[in-house]
């Protein structure tokens, strides 16, 4: 082989390794927030206001940024002093970052959320994350 073509051979070698290096970085999943919400009920025996509030956290998923949602009732799992049982309702959303999470608050669906459906709870805990 010519020193000239492995030369030739050698740079173009470079920078295709490069390049999919480049990719791979490109490609890496960012770390997302997650957003998690739990809600009491101001009826804490009452199914139909229960279901209500679920109907409602599902109307969230049509905001474009939230990449998945769980809507979640008490589960009936083995009680022990770190477990709180005293919530209804929850939602567990994920969103690609601090940005998406802003577009989902500020969402005239959430707005419309609020506004038909937070005469069903009495108290409302949000906790945010960051991937770690």
């Amino acid at each position: 082989m010519k020193k000239s073509n492995r030369r030739a051979f050698l740079t173009a070698a470079t920078l295709a390794g490069t390049g999919a290096v480049a990719n791979v970085i490109a490609a890496a999943p960012k770390k997302q927030l997650v957003h998690h919400v739990f809600f009491w009920l101001k009826n804490p025996g009452s199914v139909a206001d229960r279901d209500k509030l679920v109907e409602g956290v599902k109307t969230l998923s049509k905001i474009e940024t939230i990449r998945k949602l769980h809507v979640g009732v008490l589960a009936s799992t083995e009680k022990r002093d770190v477990v709180d049982t005293s919530w209804d309702v929850s939602e567990l959303m994920f969103f690609d970052d601090t940005a998406g999470q802003k577009v989902y608050q500020d969402h005239p669906i959430h707005q419309e959320f609020i506004k038909n459906y937070s005469h069903l709870w009495s108290k409302v805990v949000v906790y945010d994350a960051m991937e770690a």
